[in-house]
C-alpha cells in the first residue's frame, strides 16, 4: 500500500497571493499531476491541513476543484488556517467527513493500514490542541483493531522541533497523546503538516513526522529569536509503503522537472 501525504496547500481565492508573493494553486496543480504520473501509483492520497488560507467557501471550491483530477482517494483534515464546516461543505461528495459533530475526526477501514484522522484545530489559534475528548476518540478506536497497522494523520505535530517560531505554536497536550500511542503499539507512523518541511521525531514509541509544503517551506532556522520566515524551496509530498515485511517506510518526492534520471552504469538517459 502506498499513502501520499500533501500538505500545507494554502489556497487563495484565483488572483491573490499567499504572503503577497506565493502563487499556491500552480503549485498544487504540479503536485497532483506529479502524484498521478508516479508508478505505481498511491492507493490514497492524505492531505495533512492548512488545505486553504482563510477559510473561505471561495477557496474550497477552488481547492475541490484542483484535487478533482486525482484519481485515487483523497481524505482530508483541517488544520489551523481551517474551516471545518466550510471544508465538510465544500466537499460534499467526500462521505467519509463527520457532520454536524465538534471535530473532524474519522477512520478509513478498507486499506491494509488502517488510517485514522485526528483533528488538531482550534479555531482563531495558530497552535493546536489535543483535548480529553478527542484523546478519549483516539483511545476507544486504537482499542478497537489492536491487531492491525496503522497510521495517524493530523495537521500538528506532537514534538518540539527546534524552529522556536513554530514551536510556539505547536500543539497543546503532546504529552496526553504520546502516552496513548505508547499504549497502542500497532501505530505505525503519525504523520503531520504544518511544519512546512520534512521532520522526525520518536513520539509514544513509534515514530512522528512532518512533511514539505507543496508550495512554499519554511526556513530551517534554528535560533532562538529569529521571525518565522518562509523560503522557496522546491516543494514535495512523501510516499508512505507498507509492506507487511518491512513495515512503514517513507520518502520525499520533490515536485518539479529535473534531469535525468540516467544509469549510474554508463551515464545514459533512461527512457520511460
Amino acid at each position: 500500500m502506498i499513502m501520499a501525504q500533501i500538505t500545507d496547500t494554502h489556497i487563495r481565492p484565483e488572483g491573490v497571493l499567499a504572503y503577497r508573493r506565493v502563487d499556491t494553486a500552480p503549485y498544487l496543480s504540479r503536485a497532483v499531476e506529479h502524484l498521478t504520473r508516479l508508478r505505481p501509483r498511491p492507493d490514497v492520497v492524505l492531505a495533512t491541513g492548512d488545505l486553504v488560507d482563510a477559510g473561505t467557501a471561495e477557496e474550497y471550491r477552488r481547492l475541490h476543484d484542483l484535487l478533482a483530477p486525482l484519481p485515487m482517494p483523497v481524505y482530508l483534515i483541517p488544520g489551523n488556517h481551517d474551516n471545518r464546516d466550510a471544508l465538510a461543505a465544500a466537499f460534499a461528495d467526500h462521505a467519509y467527513l463527520p457532520r454536524g459533530g465538534r471535530f473532524m475526526q474519522y477512520v478509513v477501514e478498507e486499506y491494509p493500514v488502517r488510517l485514522v484522522a485526528l483533528d488538531t484545530l482550534v479555531p482563531g489559534q495558530v497552535g493546536g490542541l489535543l483535548c480529553d475528548e478527542r484523546l478519549g476518540w483516539l483511545a476507544a478506536r486504537l482499542d478497537e483493531a489492536r491487531q492491525r497497522p496503522t497510521v495517524i494523520f493530523m495537521h500538528h505535530p506532537p514534538f518540539v522541533t527546534g524552529i522556536a517560531s513554530m514551536d510556539s505554536h505547536g500543539l497543546a497536550n503532546a504529552a496526553a497523546f504520546a502516552d496513548v500511542v505508547r499504549r497502542h503499539p500497532q501505530v505505525e507512523r503519525v504523520v503531520c503538516g504544518h511544519l512546512h518541511r520534512p521532520i522526525q521525531a520518536r513520539v509514544g514509541g513509534t515514530l512522528a513526522s512532518t512533511a514539505p509544503s507543496t508550495a512554499h517551506q519554511v526556513a530551517l532556522d534554528l535560533e532562538d529569536d529569529n521571525p518565522l520566515a518562509f523560503v522557496m524551496e522546491p516543494p514535495a509530498c512523501q510516499l508512505h509503503v507498507w509492506r507487511p515485511d518491512t513495515g512503514l517506510v517513507s520518502h520525499t518526492s520533490y515536485i518539479g522537472d529535473f534531469d535525468g534520471p540516467y544509469l549510474f552504469a554508463d551515464g545514459s538517459k533512461v527512457v520511460r
